[in-house]
């Protein structure tokens, strides 16, 4: 980085994670070689707060973080998301292969990454059982098949009918003419 050149937040990122990676590394088994290591960052990931790429070809691992998990965490959560990656990093360079297996959780357990990441941003769509008795929910980030055609699926607990909301508006669907016609309603608010 030159003088005149502004340090960026991805670059503010890369920095952290990099210094922790090493700290990591230095006081565990985790014997994960940080030079084959690449690092980046992704400004439009909504879901992930982190991944890991295998490249087999070369060798090599990429850690992709995600802008605003950062910027939504505090360190302390974000840090786990570097040695969860990190996990996944290990097991690409020493086995070619990586999963949230048995051998991962013991691995991440062991670093106290966590398993899976809280959410980071605010679901555009909530899928609701409709069954009385059922208080099954999920979220969607984006338009998926189970948000655009809901009467093809059914509720993960129960398996009866559900609806969609969007959180915006708080208007519901339980059909694929009801998302449409929604989306239409919507106009340049959805």
């Amino acid at each position: 980085m030159t003088d005149g050149e502004e340090r960026t937040l991805a670059d503010e990122i890369i920095a952290r994670a990099r210094r922790h990676a090493r700290e990591v590394v230095d006081g565990s088994n985790l014997a994960v070689d940080l030079e084959s290591l690449e690092w980046t960052v992704s400004p439009r990931a909504r879901r992930r707060a982190g991944r890991c790429r295998w490249r087999a070809d070369r060798e090599m691992a990429t850690i992709v973080l995600a802008r605003r998990a950062y910027e939504r965490y505090d360190w302390p959560t974000f840090a786990g998301v570097v040695r969860h990656e990190l996990v996944h990093a290990w097991e690409f360079q020493r086995f070619g292969e990586s999963s949230h297996g048995d051998r991962f959780r013991e691995r991440a357990a062991a670093l106290e990454a966590p398993r899976y990441c809280e959410p980071f941003t605010e679901p555009r769509y909530v899928l609701r059982c409709l069954a009385v008795d059922c208080d099954w929910r999920a979220t969607r980030p984006r338009a998926s098949k189970p948000v655009r055609s809901p009467e093809q699926y059914r509720c993960g607990s129960c398996g009866d009918a559900y609806a969609v909301e969007h959180t915006d508006s708080g208007r519901t669907w339980k059909t694929a003419s009801g998302y449409g016609g929604t989306k239409a309603a919507l106009g340049d608010e959805w």
